[in-house]
């Protein structure tokens, strides 16, 4: 009974599924056949044609899940420490600095590889 249930709700998911991506489609083609009309009507459709796509995937199982993820990551990210001004100033200077120094490096590497490789080659000085 259980294993018939679940398979009945993975049907019903997959046809929604089906009808979401046939309605978007759908959204798509009328936002192109209706060229006519302004720009702001086609765009606002389609937003909410988007919309009821994405309302009808909320209510299968894997709407159910990502929308469970969200607000999860939603609890996640309120507790994260994040760093003061001074700290962000001073690790983007430290960054920027690093950036030069090793750019600096290569440069001079590039230069004096350019350099030997024209001395054994006999093409300068």
């Amino acid at each position: 009974m259980n294993a018939q249930a679940q398979e009945a709700t993975s049907i019903v998911d997959i046809v929604k599924h089906f009808f979401s991506v046939v309605i978007v489609i759908a959204g798509i083609t009328a936002f192109y056949h209706f060229s006519e009309f302004m720009l702001l009507y086609r765009v606002l459709g389609l937003v909410a044609i988007v919309i009821v796509a994405l309302g009808l995937l909320l209510t299968t199982a894997l709407g159910r899940n990502v929308w469970g993820f969200a607000l999860e990551s939603k609890q996640e990210v309120r507790k994260v420490v994040w760093p003061t001004r001074e700290e962000t100033i001073r690790t983007t200077l430290l960054v920027f600095g690093m950036v030069f120094v090793v750019g600096l490096v290569l440069w001079l590497l590039d230069m004096f590889l350019f350099w030997g490789v024209r001395l054994l080659t006999g093409q300068g000085g």
